[in-house]
């Protein structure tokens, strides 16, 4: 099945608490008939699946969900990038709220529990009935505590099991209802342990710690999730909530979605602009830097665009709306960082591979731990009834030691946190896939017009050819008439060269763009020509005359223009592009980087050399069209480099689509930005070495948040079994396991938030 055949649904998942969920979830998701691919994000709580709608609906995806054991809605229709976000801000905080609520009350019962347990150790020289009533008064306290701040452990576990699964809810439940179970025993019948010569101690408090401890975690872990949508949360809110409108010739305020297409929107100095627009009056310098990163604000004049959430600064103007609500420009950075965050990176897979079958094993471990240390104590003579109690307290540390939750947040939170800082920096990465293969590249592709310079070109030279039949001002209205038809950044720099020298273009009867050659039309009747000498040779024009004067010209970088008229070859434009003042340094750092650097061009080869010294680039493809650009990637790849592609224009669409990682201009087109995988929102190549950068960072930070997430286990089970034991007498208590099982998911998501601190210039 194709991809264009397929749809794409975010569904809110709930319940989810470790890499064992999130896994079960996936897997089940994927193996559903119709569905094409399916990404489950843990830190999120959704699952985001591209399906058939011919063969599957998302109310089934709904229920498929469901049937795995955990909730699922579907998402709320017509509901905006700011109202998802939050809502889910909403969410996040309530859960924070909830966890310290509960880690707290767990906390003061679980201090009251051990005061209370003192006197109860061997006894405590109290008598029979104030034992019994300690004894009883504990139960009751820990009964409160598990049925209060930790019945959702118990819930979700029953449900997991229900459906022949486990997950973390299942390890916590099971070593702490063992211990309950074994102490109520204790309280209930005494006389059973000491037949059997073993103290009837109880583990209450061991119980509602272990609960306090693993609900504080799961608090701070809370709160470190908020934190790593910080980005995206503030994002979300530049947005100002009022816009002051044009209405029957009278301002007036009104709420931003009201604002309706070509409305004339009032903005005052240091306001912050409501929507999109295009400016019709008045001028300023506006603050877009909390978009595209640019420090500097940013001059706007009449006819110039102006972005919803920038700040205005000290001038006064007029402008009109355009993009509104789900299409303007900050409506849909914060849809594609939502999108991005609820991404997977590939190597996320190893985590999923992992926990699929941890607990389980996890599980039998822990019966093995029982059963071995049954069998030592019991074989070097101790009594039967000690046997099972040391065997049991190392079995329960084995089970809250070996909670995966710490896998299941290694990936996803360095996604989110690099996600958001990327968006700080102006660099828009879609999605954790594209995140860690920009870490692995070798080579960048980068066009020249627009990308490796300004895009702005003007003429700087008009050369008539020999015995010239039109004079200079008549030859540039007509060519000026047919580039007006035009889209290329040449074409413009003719059309307002030929203003500025009074020569107004005129209508044409007809109109060629050539790709990659030139322009060709009909003006006044007669036959125009603009373009390479590819073009001219095409229709048999003789560009022998201005052949030296092309050279010339191009050895200057600057883009030698032939035109012709009526099949006779009249003059020879010369246009120029100014490289960007950041590229030779940008240029300069991708070399710093380690990274082989080419520039693809459709340019005469000369003038293309001209600019790469310039520049600094390695190695230069001119002359070449849309395939060509497609060809020279492939070329590339199969000699086993990792391709970015960089550009700006409708013709890089298939290159950036061909290339490992297509990296587009944001001030470039929607073709290009749609086909690539990082937007860059400032105009220039910095944005390139930066989202490089932050991409090998993220990818150190997610190998070393796997890192600890697994050695942690691979030291922590062994020493919660007794590994520790024979050689120095230690055995971890179910209360310092449960301590240590928070503090690794807490150190995962805060190695992830040290991603926001890095300084990437």
């Amino acid at each position: 099945m194709s991809a264009t055949s397929s749809e794409k649904i975010v569904i809110p998942v709930s319940g989810m608490t470790c890499a064992a969920c999130q896994g079960r979830v996936q897997r089940t998701l994927s193996k559903t008939p119709g569905v094409v691919d399916a990404s489950v994000n843990l830190m999120m709580g959704n699952a985001t699946v591209a399906y058939d709608p011919g063969a599957v609906n998302p109310a089934d995806l709904v229920e498929t969900i469901r049937a795995t054991g955990y909730g699922a809605e579907l998402p709320v229709p017509d509901r905006s990038a700011f109202e998802e976000q939050a809502a889910r801000d909403a969410a996040t905080a309530e859960e924070f709220a909830d966890l310290r609520r509960k880690a707290i009350v767990s906390g003061i019962a679980g201090a009251v529990a051990m005061a209370a347990s003192m006197p109860l150790m061997r006894g405590g020289g109290m008598g029979g009935a104030a034992h019994s009533a300690i004894g009883w008064g504990l139960l009751l306290l820990t009964l409160g505590v598990m049925a209060f701040a930790g019945r959702h452990f118990y819930t979700r576990a029953w449900a997991a099991f229900r459906h022949h699964a486990a997950s973390m809810d299942t390890l916590v439940a099971v070593g702490t209802g063992a211990a309950f179970v074994y102490s109520v025993i204790a309280t209930v019948a005494p006389g059973f342990f000491l037949r059997h010569g073993v103290m009837p101690d109880v583990y209450y408090e061991a119980v509602i710690i272990i609960i306090a401890f693993i609900l504080t975690g799961n608090a701070f872990e809370a709160r470190a999730k908020r934190q790593t949508s910080a980005a995206l949360r503030a994002l979300a809110q530049l947005q100002p909530k009022t816009a002051r409108v044009v209405r029957n010739d009278t301002e007036v305020d009104i709420a931003v979605a009201e604002v309706r297409g070509a409305d004339v929107v009032v903005v005052r100095p240091g306001e912050r602009i409501p929507v999109d627009g295009d400016l019709v009056s008045g001028s300023s310098s506006v603050d877009e830097s909390m978009l595209t990163g640019e420090s500097l604000p940013v001059k706007k004049g009449a006819g110039d665009r102006v972005i919803g959430g920038t700040i205005n600064g000290t001038g006064a103007f007029h402008f009109k709306a355009t993009t509104l609500g789900a299409d303007s420009v900050l409506a849909q950075i914060v849809k594609l960082m939502r999108d991005a965050q609820g991404s997977r990176a590939p190597i996320q897979a190893l985590a999923d591979r992992v926990s699929a079958v941890f607990v389980p094993v996890v599980m039998t471990l822990s019966i093995a731990t029982f059963v071995i240390w049954f069998i030592a104590v019991h074989a070097g003579g101790g009594l039967a009834g000690a046997a099972a109690v040391r065997g049991f307290a190392a079995a329960v540390a084995v089970l809250i030691i070996a909670c995966p939750c710490a896998m299941g947040l290694a990936v996803p939170t360095a996604v989110m946190v690099a996600t958001g800082k990327g968006a700080e920096l102006g660099v828009l990465i879609k999605g954790g896939e594209a995140l860690q293969r920009a870490g692995d590249l070798t080579t960048v592709v980068l066009d020249k017009t627009g990308t490796v310079t300004e895009g702005k070109p003007t003429v700087t030279d008009l050369v008539p050819a020999p015995g010239a039949a039109i004079a200079p001002a008549e030859l540039l209205a007509l060519v000026a008439s047919i580039e007006r038809s035009s889209e290329h950044p040449l074409a413009g720099a003719i059309v307002r060269y030929a203003e500025e020298h009074g020569s107004a273009a005129r209508a044409s009867e007809s109109f060629q763009s050539v790709t990659g050659r030139g322009a060709m039309g009909v003006v006044g009747g007669r036959a125009v020509m603009a373009g390479n000498a590819a073009l001219m040779a095409d229709y048999a024009v003789d560009t022998t005359p201005l052949q030296a004067e092309a050279e010339r010209l191009a050895g200057e970088a600057k883009s030698p223009l032939y035109v012709a008229v009526d099949g006779r070859l009249e003059a020879l434009l010369a246009v120029a592009d100014p490289i960007r003042a950041s590229s030779r340094a940008a240029i300069a750092r991708l070399h710093a980087m380690g990274l082989h650097v080419v520039m693809l061009t459709g340019d005469a080869q000369r003038t293309a050399d001209a600019i790469a010294r310039v520049a600094g680039v390695d190695r230069v493809v001119a002359g070449v069209l849309p395939a060509g650009k497609v060809a020279e990637i492939k070329r590339l790849q199969g000699e086993g480099q990792v391709v970015a592609m960089v550009g700006d224009g409708i013709n890089d669409g298939p290159a950036l689509a061909q290339a490992d990682i297509g990296i587009a201009i944001g001030t470039g087109t929607d073709v290009a930005v749609e086909a690539a995988d990082v937007a860059l929102m400032r105009g220039d190549l910095t944005g390139v070495a930066q989202a490089i950068e932050l991409s090998r960072r993220t990818m150190r930070t997610m190998k070393q948040n796997l890192f600890w997430a697994f050695v942690y286990n691979v030291i922590g089970i062994p020493i919660a079994a007794g590994a520790l034991y024979p050689a120095f007498g230690l055995q971890l208590s179910p209360i310092i396991a449960s301590a240590a099982m928070a503090f690794s998911s807490v150190s995962v998501v805060s190695n992830s938030l040290r991603l926001r601190r890095a300084r990437i210039a």
